[in-house]
């Protein structure tokens, strides 16, 4: 149903209220066609002013983006989004500014699908935005932070294309953040990727714990990623050996070692573009081939350089570490 020209939202309320006056005082038996007829200029001024409670924005979507940036980190119930886009297509002006425009609104089923896959992603969200998202239902939807991600529209047509490809899930979305290294995604985008596949957050979480790819996310210490996005650090894949080391004790050397790597001190405050190290990596001080463990007390943080030239032969570490 298109917009129509309008008044005021005072005169429209009026004319609503005279229209749904004079539909109450119909006959029972009054025919169906003259029964919707009497209906239209009721839902035409209700839309009309919905749509007119911010004045001089035209596009939905811009309206939709307008009440959520004024309410960043607050659930908006999908019937008040349908009120003040004043148009029936506002879910799909709503997931163009998700997916195509790259502002980082989750709704209710996003979240429920990461607390099933990934509480540890979830759980850092609701610290980040003060929210427990149990409560959010299926058509709700919050911003979670006030930012745009500036590279989704660059995003868009790679994602429509890996949607639409047969690869499995899983290597959609890996094949996704191998394209995008050192770039954020939104999980908006890739629930998008995996075609609303409720498993999307599973297939991440392995990707990092069982396939050894080196996806990060804010909680572990990358704070210049997005709250809810997901990047990938380097399109190097850890050896098999490395792919098993849990969430908590990779959080546990980290913190350990400040952040920062035991041998040079690199950290990520010493970022630079023409400085080839880039992230940090768990390291086995007993070689898992000789029996080390996966444990905090086994591995230390070294840089990416650093590392390489251990396991090149070219940098030997004390054995008495960590």
């Amino acid at each position: 149903m298109g917009r129509r020209s309008k008044q005021s939202d005072s005169s429209e309320a009026l004319a609503a209220a005279d229209a749904l006056r004079h539909y109450a005082e119909l006959p029972l038996d009054t025919p169906l066609r003259t029964r919707a007829a009497a209906l239209a200029p009721i839902i035409y001024a209700l839309r009309d002013i919905g749509s007119g409670l911010l004045p001089g924005v035209r596009s939905a979507r811009t309206r939709l983006l307008e009440v959520f940036r004024r309410y960043p980190g607050v659930v908006i119930p999908g019937s008040e989004l349908f009120v003040v886009a004043g148009i029936d297509d506002w879910a799909r002006r709503l997931r163009e500014l998700r997916v195509e425009y790259g502002w980082p609104i989750y709704s209710g089923a996003t979240f429920a699908q990461i607390r099933a896959e990934d509480p540890e992603q979830l759980a850092d969200i609701e610290r980040q935005i003060g929210l427990d998202t149990l409560g959010v239902g299926v058509e709700d939807y919050v911003l979670l932070e006030d930012k745009q991600d500036l590279f989704a529209a660059r995003h868009w047509r790679l994602l429509k294309q890996l949607r639409n490809s047969k690869l499995s899930v899983q290597d959609r979305i890996l094949e996704l953040l191998k394209q995008n290294v050192g770039q954020p995604i939104s999980g908006e985008q890739l629930r998008y990727v995996a075609g609303g596949a409720s498993e999307w957050a599973r297939r991440v979480r392995e990707l990092r714990t069982e396939e050894g790819w080196p996806v990060l996310t804010k909680m572990q210490g990358r704070p210049e990623i997005a709250v809810g996005s997901y990047m990938l650090a380097d399109a190097k894949q850890a050896p098999p050996h490395d792919r098993r080391i849990s969430d908590s004790t990779r959080i546990a050397v980290l913190t350990r070692d400040g952040f920062s790597c035991r041998h040079c001190g690199w950290s990520r405050k010493d970022l630079d573009p023409d400085d080839p190290r880039r992230f940090l990596e768990l390291h086995h001080v007993h070689e898992h081939a000789e029996g080390g463990q996966n444990s905090a007390e086994n591995l230390v943080a070294l840089c990416n350089v650093d590392h390489d030239a251990v396991h090149a032969g070219q940098l030997l570490l004390p054995r008495d570490w960590p």
